[in-house]
């Protein structure tokens, strides 16, 4: 079936995902969520994809947060379901074996960071805005936020956008490290794109084992991380990918990989 507040448009070997619910700023709401869930789940299945852009509709938001309405009717039981369901599709985008790129088009704020933050990469336009202002409602982020921002641009840095609730703009962005690039907004896509068939090109295994083990790695300490990442390497080193890339190398071409 069809997705309501998704559009999903393929162009192998990248796939464009937009959220879109332009009377609400691309808000997120539960059928939404289900959405992106069922989406995303399908791509990873799509052995002709290589990367996957996530943006949102129109130019005033990437996702302006979660549906309002919705959270303001959850008690202690309702609201931590909602948050461990958004919490499994985010996580879900986090650890997909192909790369999922933010675009970010406008307001990302609340779930829409949240949704940001659990892709690899995150591309916005000079007028998009960042931010967790669920303090503002008498709430904390249930989406990743708390953990995820504190990871990306520290303890410090993260605690003042927590606890202000304060938005930030894409420079400032930049500079905490939050997003990896920022361009003109005509220019959002174009980029996106190009970034999405730059990783398109690259050897499929790698890739997947270079999103595992920083995910992985993350939560160990460092011997134990290192050994993870000597055991990938072993692990890459049998693939048909690794002796196509070094033969290609030393022959002075191009490499043909084929994801084996």
């Amino acid at each position: 079936m069809e997705p309501k507040n998704l559009r999903v448009e393929k162009t192998d070997p990248i796939a464009v995902v937009t959220i879109h619910r332009p009377e609400k700023l691309n808000a997120l709401d539960a059928a939404t969520v289900t959405e992106l869930y069922q989406v995303m789940k399908e791509l990873q299945k799509d052995d002709a994809m290589r990367a996957v852009i996530i943006t949102g509709s129109g130019e005033k938001a990437f996702v302006a947060g979660a549906d309002i309405a919705e959270i303001a009717k959850h008690d202690e039981i309702s609201g931590k379901i909602f948050a461990m369901r958004g919490q499994k599709v985010f996580r879900f985008i986090e650890k997909m074996r192909l790369p999922v790129i933010a675009a970010v088009n406008g307001y990302a704020l609340g779930g829409g960071c949240e949704l940001a933050m659990a892709c690899h990469l995150r591309i916005a336009s000079t007028g998009a805005r960042f931010g967790q202002p669920e303090i503002n409602l008498g709430l904390i982020p249930g989406y990743g936020g708390t953990q995820r921002l504190p990871r990306l641009i520290g303890r410090t840095q993260a605690m003042y956008l927590l606890l202000t609730g304060e938005m930030i703009d894409a420079q400032k962005a930049l500079q905490l490290g939050l997003v990896n690039e920022v361009v003109e907004p005509d220019q959002l896509m174009q980029r996106a794109r190009e970034i999405a068939r730059c990783l398109a090109e690259k050897a499929p295994l790698a890739i997947r084992s270079i999103l595992d083990v920083v995910d992985q790695g993350l939560n160990l300490n460092l011997d134990m991380a290192l050994n993870l990442e000597a055991e990938m390497f072993g692990n890459i080193c049998a693939t048909e990918d690794m002796k196509e890339g070094t033969a290609a190398f030393l022959e002075k071409r191009k490499p043909q990989f084929r994801g084996k």
